[in-house]
């Protein structure tokens, strides 16, 4: 499980520039940018946020997104 500490300061690495790429955490395995809709996926406890990442998964509907493999 990610910590609440590390939850409030990740932001989107591709909206951040602007100020903005604040993320929620979704199935508590993902994290999605508000600004984006990037989703970046937890991988043992680890996020992934390397833009490359998030741009796989941008056009995935939330409720589609599956379990990341660890």
């Amino acid at each position: 499980m990610v910590s609440q500490e590390l939850l409030d300061i990740l932001r989107c690495p591709v909206c951040v520039q602007e100020g903005k790429g604040q993320l929620t955490l979704v199935k508590e395995t993902w994290l999605v940018c508000h600004d984006c809709g990037r989703k970046y996926p937890i991988r043992d406890d680890i996020p992934v946020m390397l833009i490359e990442e998030g741009d796989k998964w941008q056009n995935v509907a939330e409720e589609d997104l599956p379990v990341p493999a660890a």
